[in-house]
């Protein structure tokens, strides 16, 4: 069994505490998505991403999957 889910949803939860604190740089943390397939919209793999973008407006992308 593999823990991405709960993972995910961990990380995401404690960014999003953390948005426009003053002693942090996260001003955005968007929601967990997962990995589908473009077109038909199936389940790929449980690797799950997020955005968070830093209080200068530069994005990134959180990845969390299975090694």
């Amino acid at each position: 069994m593999i823990y991405c889910d709960y993972i995910a949803e961990t990380i995401n939860v404690s960014l999003k505490e953390n948005v426009n604190d003053k002693s942090t740089y996260i001003s955005e943390v968007g929601g967990v998505n997962l990995d589908l397939h473009p077109t038909e919209g199936y389940y790929v793999s449980p690797k799950k991403t997020m955005s968070v973008t830093d209080k200068n407006g530069k994005k990134y992308i959180v990845t969390i999957e299975e090694e």
